[in-house]
């Protein structure tokens, strides 16, 4: 049986050249890792380095690019919270899971936490409880986490609850850490607000919202894309049929939306939090990369 962590490097390595790889090691460890003055190596210079560490007298000698490497300062902890409630039972805008989608997220960015030598811990839940496992360093650790994960959103029965996810790591985690929340487009409250400044005190935060398939659909899709058994995953209300494609409908839907996203960027933006939106599984790396690389160049 293929391991998902296996599943997720296959998105990871796009091509044989692995341009895709070396651009997320670069972005990752210019974000993430700490700098020090004390000289480790040289290495060639690799797509998607930063040209700040380009050493340029040796590059001068060599013919070639070389990065200058420094040892780190100290080593990372990532920490993922993940909402693993029942609203992630349903389907991403690909119209695929986005329980595969949040695994795909947690997978490529724990990887590369273990791939740089940082640690990670995943914090996951719904309104039953929030379940933290143990930390790792590991690919090992990194599968057994994602397949938690997997299970946890297929068992559930339980709506999301974010809110308590924030709140167990505000009172809970006392080192500073990565903060990575993964989530979906629900509503922020007064309470995420809060939560969210007394998260960015302590701690560096990044944002992962997974988008949800659109519950109407246009004229002429319902019949080729299965609208007959589109359901609210929080209620199991069966949307009607003949909704689809109601005009007046769509709009308001669109402008709640509209709306709701808003607020959330207005909060993220006010908190200094970076973002990012994920529609698909084909999509996620690149919009992971553009995400990595508008942070190490932002420095916030």
């Amino acid at each position: 049986m293929t391991t998902l962590i296996t599943q997720v490097k296959s998105k990871l390595f796009i091509r044989s050249s692995q341009k895709s790889m070396h651009a997320l090691d670069g972005a990752y460890a210019s974000l993430l890792r700490g700098r020090s003055l004390d000289f480790e190596d040289l290495r060639p210079y690799e797509y998607g380095d930063q040209v700040r560490d380009i050493d340029w007298r040796a590059t001068a000698r060599h013919g070639e690019p070389l990065i200058k490497r420094t040892k780190a300062t100290r080593r990372h902890t990532v920490l993922f919270l993940v909402d693993s409630g029942r609203g992630m039972k349903a389907l991403a805008e690909d119209e695929l899971p986005k329980r595969d989608l949040v695994v795909l997220l947690t997978g490529a960015l724990g990887f590369l936490t273990v791939r740089h030598g940082d640690d990670f811990t995943v914090v996951h839940g719904d309104a039953t409880g929030v379940r933290r496992l143990a930390p790792g360093g590991t690919e090992g650790a990194l599968e057994h986490s994602l397949r938690t994960i997997s299970r946890a959103i297929d068992d559930t029965a339980a709506p999301s609850d974010r809110d308590a996810l924030l709140r167990f790591a505000a009172r809970t985690i006392a080192h500073r850490c990565i903060v990575v929340i993964i989530t979906d487009e629900a509503p922020l409250t007064a309470d995420t607000d809060r939560l969210l400044r007394r998260l960015r005190v302590q701690h560096d935060v990044l944002w992962l919202t997974v988008r949800d398939a659109e519950p109407v659909l246009p004229a002429g899709l319902p019949a080729a894309t299965g609208a007959r058994r589109r359901r609210d995953a929080d209620s199991g209300w069966r949307i009607p049929e003949f909704v689809h494609g109601d005009a007046e409908v769509m709009a308001e839907l669109a402008a709640q939306e509209a709306a709701d996203t808003a607020h959330r960027d207005a909060v993220l933006r006010r908190h200094e939090i970076t973002h990012a939106e994920f529609g698909g599984q084909d999509a996620a790396v690149p919009v992971l990369l553009t995400m990595l690389n508008r942070r190490s160049h932002a420095r916030i």
